[in-house]
């Protein structure tokens, strides 16, 4: 766990880095706000299409070639994302660069692959908060040295964030341990390179069922907060990227406190199950109220509320892990983060234009939430297939 941890660490920092700076880079390149939010909408799409259809591939070869080997992958297409970056002097630049990165990359769902490989299933929901604090850590300290980077220079936080990913790749190299043993491996299937019929699979694992609705519903409301977040701020309250650091910071920083410190002690009163319901309903009243704000504090004050929409991927994420084999964790995996890769694909399409119609709006106006009310309704449609799932498995074991 150790190791695994610290390179999740320098991971998540190198990513945080750029989030408060990449959509004021963007900006660089257009002429309005409304064609921020577009373009802006349109990198994250090129990243999420080129990750969907990668992540099942790299899924499936960390279980016939192990983790170390697709993670050291993902570490170097990093690498060269965010310095690229820094050189880029036009849009089609900035879009090439992540197409490449995003077909790199499945680090997410290959870490959690290793965690469930060293981990006993009982443990797993408590493992991956470990790792999940390790995000949250990441994002206090990625986004609070992007928003001070950036404020100098828009492209120096790019610079940090590649040599972080550099350090990451001689780390990974020279000391991260491969955790799946000869073994356990199975042989790469060409049917893996169908991200389609690798969530076909996950659907079908027994015990997963409407999860897989759950997680796609969720990951969209997730990733369209992704895909908003800075320019909803930027155009509801006027921040810049310092202002926004310091928000994904106090995101990072709930993340780290529930994941690292809470977790353990909830789920002794708590199953992941009615955990997972839990966060679920917190989480939909917190994207109501970050869409109604009228100050920059309330998003703050509803960061550090929303402490139990922190614990819902860590509880799914045990759930499926459990109702997949030892031999096929990479691949179960795999699919899931496949399945956020498409939410993630899809969740630009949505928010941007969201966004857009109501850029023109003046600060502080309730309607300029617009993608947030949205995503409230995502996950309120998570909480009762969820609900309903959960009452399912309830009937079959009393009928069993």
């Amino acid at each position: 766990m150790p190791f695994i941890m610290l390179a999740t660490l320098i991971d998540m920092m190198s990513i945080g880095l750029i989030i408060p700076v990449l959509p004021a880079m963007v900006g660089e390149f257009t002429g309005s706000q409304a064609d921020q939010a577009y373009w802006y909408g349109a990198v994250t799409f090129a990243f999420s299409l080129a990750n969907f259809f990668s992540s099942p591939v790299l899924g499936a070869l960390s279980d016939n070639r192990g983790r170390r080997l697709v993670l050291l992958l993902g570490f170097c297409g990093m690498a060269f994302s965010f310095l690229a970056t820094v050189l880029a002097t036009a849009m089609w630049v900035l879009i090439a660069v992540r197409v490449v990165s995003g077909a790199m990359q499945a680090n997410l769902s290959v870490a959690n692959a290793y965690v469930a490989d060293i981990t006993p299933p009982e443990m797993r929901a408590r493992r991956f908060g470990m790792l999940g604090a390790m995000f949250g850590v990441g994002f206090i300290l990625g986004p609070v040295m992007g928003g001070l980077l950036g404020a100098i220079d828009l492209r120096l936080p790019f610079f940090v964030a590649g040599t972080l990913a550099l350090l990451n790749l001689s780390y990974g190299y020279f000391v991260l341990p491969e955790s799946l043993p000869p073994a356990r491996r199975r042989a790469f299937e060409w049917k893996a390179l169908n991200p389609f019929g690798a969530l076909h699979g996950l659907a079908q694992t027994k015990g997963v069922g409407l999860l897989v609705a759950v997680i796609a519903c969720s990951g969209l409301a997730q990733f369209v907060l992704y895909t908003t977040w800075v320019l909803y701020t930027t155009f509801k309250f006027g921040w810049g990227p310092l202002e926004n650091g310091w928000s994904l910071a106090a995101v990072g920083l709930v993340s780290a406190i529930v994941q690292g410190l809470l977790l353990g002690r909830l789920l002794r009163r708590f199953s992941p199950r009615r955990l997972a319901v839990l966060g679920l309903l917190s989480s939909t009243l917190a994207y109501l109220m970050w869409g109604a704000a009228t100050e920059g504090w309330m998003m703050f004050a509803i960061i550090f509320v929303n402490l139990l929409g922190a614990t819902v991927a860590a509880s799914i994420q045990s759930l499926i892990s459990q109702a997949a084999d030892a031999r096929n964790q990479g691949q179960a995996l795999g699919a899931v983060g496949g399945l956020n890769s498409l939410m993630a694909v899809i969740a630009p399409t949505i928010g941007a234009p969201l966004l857009a119609m109501v850029s023109h709006l003046p600060q502080g106006d309730w309607r300029i939430g617009a993608p947030f009310y949205f995503c409230a309704a995502l996950q309120a449609a998570s909480l009762a297939l969820a609900v309903i799932h959960f009452r399912g498995e309830r009937r079959a074991r009393l009928a069993g």
